[in-house]
């Protein structure tokens, strides 16, 4: 059905059309026939059932996860497993379904309200938890369940230990903050600074972080934005990690960044490096915005630095860990909606529609470009070149990067898309430019368009932004 970093979901039924007899979940009696509406035993009513099945595979978290279990815990906001079992190496956990949702589908942002909900009910699982002696390693979206009214439940989760007595330190919070505040809208900057805070400690305990969330419902919850964004980020099909990343900033009135990086280097390294880079050329952006307001020339200068300075901060930490962590990144900085500066290294691409029609914006810096580019194959052989994953130009790799740079004039109906090549490598433009016109508002292009990257193959992780010009 689903796979998610560190596990695999599957929907599992009891519907056997091949069997002329059923099993009664409320008395165990399994001679009932099929066609039977009730229990032959106990007059139970009969019916299919159906259960979302997690399999995970790191044998390390298995106890931890099994201890929570054993407890038998419930709460409101939590979907407690009603089985776990192994097998082989593997960790089975059965829960109910009823037509949920997974959080991992739900693209970026979220109304501020919505936000604020599924903080505060995540603050009141997690200080429950903690009361029980249940301490998580961190909340992800592949821990939230979505319902039907939209509430969310805490599911699966990345249990790290069961002691006795209630805990009184963790680190789940950070995490909670840091997926909340992706939720938050480009023009949300107060309450992101907010859940900034909140990543870096500013709460004690999970109910002084619920506290905090409840006395902003006032201030940001009736606060709505015009639906002009849509952005996810998924780990493909066949890929055990997601390495890409992506962000957001408010720079100042009327100038907001965005920004879609693609990792390189494996386990510990490709992640880091994305994540770097979106939030090092994020953070100088934030710190350089008083340069927009004096030339245009002085915004491609800010990029520069900003590309700069993310650039030899990963080379710094990759020297620092012994590895080659590089990644691509491609980035617009878009002013009152009527120009745009776009800057980018390695192949992860920016594009544009207007009128109807899909360009590309941006210039792959691969190996299998540079031969479209002198002729020697076509741009269709290039999709599958056994050399397409070549990169001549990335983020981490040298001291000093050259980065790509344009500017354009933006029209109203205009959309930009940002994306890796998890979606253009397994999507034709033909097809995303459909995907584009058919689905207007940005959050419901970008979960298709994640879904006709799976349909492509879902080779690797996919990570895309839409950003539309009103």
């Amino acid at each position: 059905m689903r796979l998610a970093e560190g596990r695999m979901f599957y929907l599992a039924n009891d519907h056997r059309p091949d069997k002329a007899t059923r099993k009664c979940w409320e008395c165990g009696h399994a001679d009932t026939a099929r066609s039977e509406q009730r229990c032959a035993s106990c007059g139970a009513a009969s019916r299919d059932r159906r259960y979302l099945v997690s399999s995970r595979w790191v044998t390390a978290e298995f106890e931890a996860y099994e201890a929570f279990f054993a407890l038998g815990l419930k709460h409101p906001g939590l979907a407690s497993p009603i089985d776990v079992f192994r097998v082989n190496d593997q960790l089975l956990s059965v829960s109910p379904y009823e037509n949920e949702g997974l959080m991992l589908d739900e693209p970026s942002p979220l109304s501020n309200q919505r936000t604020l909900d599924i903080g505060q009910r995540l603050a009141g699982v997690l200080a429950f938890l903690r009361r029980h002696g249940v301490r998580l390693r961190h909340v992800t979206r592949a821990n939230l369940l979505v319902w039907p009214d939209n509430t969310v439940r805490l599911f699966d989760l990345d249990v790290a230990e069961v002691r006795e007595g209630a805990v009184a330190e963790g680190d789940e919070l950070v995490s909670v903050a840091q997926l909340l505040r992706r939720y938050c809208d480009v023009e949300s900057d107060e309450l992101a600074l907010f859940l900034a805070a909140a990543e870096a400690g500013d709460h004690a305990n999970p109910a002084a972080f619920g506290r905090a969330v409840e006395e902003r419902f006032d201030r940001f919850g009736d606060v709505t934005y015009r639906p002009l964004l849509g952005a996810n980020s998924d780990v493909g099909l066949s890929r055990q990690l997601n390495e890409d990343n992506w962000g957001w900033r408010k720079l100042a009135s009327g100038a907001n960044l965005y920004v879609v990086a693609d990792g390189m280097g494996g386990h510990d390294s490709g992640e880091v490096a994305s994540e770097i880079a979106v939030q090092t050329i994020c953070k100088v952006a934030v710190e350089r915005a008083g340069v927009l307001s004096t030339n245009l020339d002085s915004v491609e200068n800010l990029l520069d630095e900003a590309f700069q300075a993310a650039n030899n901060t990963i080379k710094d930490e990759a020297e620092a860990r012994g590895t080659d962590m590089g990644t691509t990144l491609v980035s617009v900085l878009v002013l009152e909606n009527r120009v745009m500066f776009l800057a980018n290294v390695g192949d992860s691409r920016a594009y544009l529609l207007r009128n109807q029609s899909l360009h590309q914006l941006s210039r792959d810096h691969s190996l299998v470009a540079k031969m479209v580019e002198r002729g020697r194959i076509t741009a269709e052989e290039a999709r599958n070149h056994p050399h397409s994953n070549i990169l001549l130009r990335t983020v981490g790799t040298d001291r000093d990067i050259e980065i790509d740079m344009f500017r354009f004039e933006l029209e109203s109906g205009d959309r930009v898309l940002l994306c890796t090549d998890g979606l253009w490598g397994e999507v034709e433009d033909r097809v995303m430019e459909a995907i584009l016109n058919r689905y207007t508002d940005p959050r419901v292009a970008s979960r298709e368009l994640i879904r006709a990257a799976h349909h492509g193959g879902g080779k690797d992780n996919i990570t895309l932004l839409v950003v539309s010009v009103p």
